[in-house]
């Protein structure tokens, strides 16, 4: 008896399995990536309390490092969205990962520029409209990705797609949808 409620189970994951995949559509990873040093970037008067959360061997990036070298029109390219180009079919889903430390937003703007926290901008770089109001702004926290989640973007037209980081604006991504 438990091996034909074994068989069952089974033939209806299979069946389930099989008509999920079916409708699916094509999928692209995105990984978001940084190396946010824990000590520094949840110390008083930094991110705050756990907001790194970063467990990656080596991650050195430190609080004031990351600020200093964005200043400095030099960010940290460890910082980064993989791949930093990708060329899609229509209909593809995006699917973005954080595996950094700390969050990030996948932001589409219609060209790259400068975050909501002026400190990281580059020397001269203003903010793009799309992130101004950071997190204020419905627009922009619905394209927040918390470490290890994973935002999905769908519906994307035939042409290029320009998308960058709010908070990191040097995180860029260029998506070439045909």
């Amino acid at each position: 008896m438990a091996n034909k409620v074994t068989l069952a189970l089974l033939a209806g994951c299979l069946i389930f399995a099989t008509s999920n995949r079916a409708s699916a559509q094509p999928a692209a990873q995105v990984v978001a990536l940084d190396e946010c040093d824990p000590a520094t970037f949840n110390a008083p008067g930094a991110g705050g309390t756990d907001f790194c959360k970063n467990v990656a061997v080596g991650a050195q990036t430190t609080f004031a490092n990351l600020f200093a070298e964005a200043e400095s029109g030099n960010p940290d390219r460890n910082w980064d969205f993989e791949p930093d180009l990708l060329k899609i079919e229509k209909g593809t889903v995006l699917s973005v990962v954080d595996q950094g430390g700390e969050p990030h937003t996948f932001t589409e703007v219609t060209k790259f520029g400068g975050g909501f926290i002026l400190g990281l901008n580059g020397p001269g770089e203003t903010m793009v409209p799309e992130c101004a109001g950071g997190f204020s702004k419905i627009a922009v926290a619905r394209t927040r990705i918390l470490q290890g989640s994973r935002l999905d973007v769908t519906g994307l037209e035939k042409g290029k797609h320009f998308f960058q980081c709010c908070i990191h604006p040097w995180m860029r991504m260029e998506v070439d949808v045909k």
